[in-house]
Order: C-alpha cells, then structure tokens, then sequence
C-alpha cells in the first residue's frame, strides 16, 4: 500500500495512494496514521478496509496539497555521512559506526510544500535521502531481525543551514530543525511494495541542473544496520521515522559551493517512492 494525508495543513486527513495512481480517502478507515496506528494492526486492518471499500470511496484530485504521509512521530532520526562519495565530498572519513543526529519533527512539511530559507541564513543546502518508517517497537533486535520492525519507506529531502550546522558550535540539530526543512512524501510504501530497498535510484535537481544522482545500493551503512544500530541506544517507537543519509552531490560539496537563496525550485526523488517539488522562498518576517 500507498499511504498519504491531504487536506491543508494541520487539517489532513488519511487517505491511499492506488496502484494505477489514484487517489482515495480513507477517513471511512477511522485512524490516522501515527503511532497507536503503526503499532498496532494498523496496516492489515487498512489494507482490509482498502480492499472493500477503495472502490467506493471519495477520490483526492491530484490538485489537493498532500502533507506528510504521517502524523508528527516521536523522533526524526538521521544518519550522517552514509554514501562514501558524500563523506569524501565533505572531507570527513568513512564512519566505523553510524553518525547519528536527530531533526525536529516541527520541521516536517509536506512534499510539495514551500522551502523557506530561514532567518540569518546563508548556506541552506539540499539533501535528497531514504526514510524509513519504523512499524513495531524496536528495542536491542538484532541485524537479522531489524526488518521486522519496518512498516515501510519514504521521501525525505533533510535540508540543510551549513553554517548552523557546522560554523555556529554545538550540535547538527541547530542546522537541520528550521522550519520547512523536512519534506516527506509524497507517500509511505509499505514494505511490500518495494523488492529491494538497496537497489533504488535516487536524484535531486535544482532547477533543471541535477546535483545528485546515486543509487541506495552504494549506502555505507543498510537498513537492517541502522535499524539495529539505533536499537542498541535507544526505543524506536512505531512511526518514527529514519532518514538513511545522503548521497554526493550538496550544495556544500561543490567547487565554489552553492547554496540556496530563494527562487530556485528543487525537485527530488526515489525510485518507487515518487517525487517532490519544493519551491524556495527568501525569508520574510510575519
């Protein structure tokens, strides 16, 4: 299945993505997507409302805005430095274990919602990567059983404030929880409907130049790898989400770098898991 919420922000409501593409409401199912749905028989229960009733129920236009195709998880966890291109292009080593760092869930949007250069800044930088969407609780599993506790995978573009990030001291969250700067979507596949995750093309343009462009299967660290290793230090809860890292390509990585300022269009996406549109606007105060 195909998960999305649509509806404007703050007001989603559930909904199914078909195989042929439509779009269906599935508030008739009476569950959001968040953790009690996740953590329970969410999906199978979906997946048997969807095949009694995706025939009568109402279709979502393919102008309605899509949100996140999630309710706000518990944690939005990241892994840095995770392709070898990108760690070289960063001028960092390959990492023994997973560079982990978290982003505000308030900074989650929807696919195709707006990019807002935030207040200050100079060096905000585009990131086009996996996520994957825990489905059971995970805490201490191993590598062979890491997979159990997936419900599936998404799009995610975690941008990026460099100078935040790096120049400012402290932590990696200050530069990647701006508002805006954690488009989801445009859905959740589950499981099912991807044959191999380590082997989809992923890419970002600006404008019409691509900046990235690689693959899932040159990921330093898999799935089951990161799903274990996160495990061993905390409890992922059901609908936390795991952005995997990103490829070469950032805007930082470039000889001058190139950053964004507000005009541009970014759009992005994974190989079974659809597309996003991002149009950049300059900071204004409200």
């Amino acid at each position: 299945m195909k998960l999305i919420r649509f509806g404007a922000p703050g007001q989603e409501k559930p909904g199914l993505q078909l195989a042929a593409g439509k779009r269906i409401d599935a508030s008739g199912f009476g569950q959001v997507y968040d953790e009690a749905f996740f953590g329970g028989d969410g999906l199978e229960r979906l997946a048997a409302w969807a095949g009694e009733n995706a025939g009568s129920a109402p279709s979502v236009s393919d102008e309605t805005r899509l949100g996140s195709p999630l309710c706000r998880p518990s944690k939005l966890i990241c892994i840095g430095l995770n392709y070898a291109a990108h760690a070289a292009e960063s001028g960092m080593d390959v990492p023994k274990e997973p560079v982990v760092f978290f982003k505000a869930t308030s900074a989650m949007v929807g696919p195709n919602d707006g990019l807002t250069i935030p207040k200050n800044s100079e060096k905000t930088d585009w990131e086009v990567e996996l996520a994957v969407v825990i489905g059971k609780k995970a805490s201490y599993v191993s590598k062979e059983n890491a997979l159990d506790h997936v419900a599936g995978y998404a799009l995610h573009n975690d941008y990026s404030e460099r100078e935040f990030q790096i120049e400012r001291g402290g932590q990696w969250v200050k530069g990647k929880s701006c508002d805006t700067f954690a488009p989801l979507g445009p859905f959740i596949a589950t499981k099912d409907e991807i044959a191999d995750v380590h082997k989809l093309r992923l890419w970002l343009k600006v404008d019409d130049e691509l900046r990235q462009d690689s693959n899932t299967n040159d990921l330093i660290f898999d799935v089951p790898t990161i799903v274990s290793e996160l495990s061993q230090f905390m409890t992922l809860l059901p609908g936390d989400v795991i952005s995997t890292g990103t490829p070469a390509g950032v805007g930082i990585g470039l000889d001058p770098p190139v950053f964004l300022k507000g005009g541009e269009v970014v759009t992005l996406g994974i190989e079974g898991l659809g597309e996003q549109r991002q149009e950049v606007k300059p900071w204004a105060a409200k």
